[in-house]
This record gives structure tokens, C-alpha cells and sequence, in this order.
């Protein structure tokens, strides 16, 4: 049995492929396990690990009455918080994520609770909060 963290977000991503290589070119996710569906078109379930912790994937399975499709234009309600050791690196991470498609709802900003702070909504609709160190 490998060891998880104690909570790890979910996202229901569709085409989960597209998603995992978006989240390994942005964030450099590694790949921890995949299960391909049985149809061989989608992904059951993917883990991976981003900056030390899991985030865990697969696309929609309409036909178990499960999950639904995002609506497009929806906004998604859950945000994944990443924390970074430097300023650099929410600065390289923002900069790499918008080139590679995701929208910037917060450009990288010094906050008034002290840290830097930027916000990306990728292209699959999940937002994602920066934080990291005023300098560095």
C-alpha cells in the first residue's frame, strides 16, 4: 500500500489526457498510477503528484450516473491551492500555464496577507490559486 495525503482533490476532467498533459507541463506532474477505461477512449482514474501532493483525475462516466460534463461557460467552485518555495516559481508556473492556454484571473500580485499571489483558471475550467513568498 503506498501512502496518500490525508485529503487529495478529485477533478472530473474530460478529455482527462488533455488534462494530465496540461498539469505535467505547467505544474511538472508525475504520473503515480493510470487505468484506462475499458472502452480504451478514457481515463477511469489518474493519480498525480503536484509540488509533493496528489491530485487525483479521471473523465466523466455519464453511463454510471455518477458525474456530469461541465457546462461550458460554468464556473467550476472548487480551487486547488498550490504552494511554492519561491517567487520565481509562481512566476515561471503563471507565465507557463497562460502560454500554454489557461485563462489569468489574478496576475501575479504582492497580497495584503503578505505572500505572493496569482490565481489561473486552466483549460479545463478548475481554478488554481498560486501562493509563494514576497521575494526570493
Amino acid at each position: 500500500m503506498f501512502e496518500r495525503p490525508k485529503v487529495a482533490p478529485y477533478l472530473t476532467v474530460s478529455p482527462a489526457m488533455g488534462a494530465i498533459a496540461f498539469y505535467t507541463a505547467v505544474f511538472g506532474a508525475t504520473q503515480k498510477a493510470l487505468m484506462p477505461s475499458p472502452d480504451g477512449m478514457r481515463i477511469m482514474h489518474c493519480e498525480l503528484i503536484i509540488n509533493g501532493g496528489s491530485v487525483m483525475l479521471a473523465d466523466a462516466f455519464l453511463e454510471y450516473g455518477q458525474t456530469r460534463p461541465p457546462i461550458p461557460g460554468e464556473p467550476v467552485t472548487m480551487s486547488v491551492s498550490l504552494e511554492f518555495d519561491t517567487k520565481q516559481q509562481l512566476e515561471d508556473v503563471f507565465a507557463k500555464a497562460t502560454s500554454l492556454g489557461a485563462k489569468g484571473d489574478v496576475q501575479p500580485t504582492n497580497s495584503f496577507w503578505g505572500t505572493r499571489f496569482a490565481v489561473i483558471r486552466d483549460p479545463f475550467g478548475h481554478r488554481w490559486m498560486l501562493n509563494g513568498p514576497l521575494t526570493g
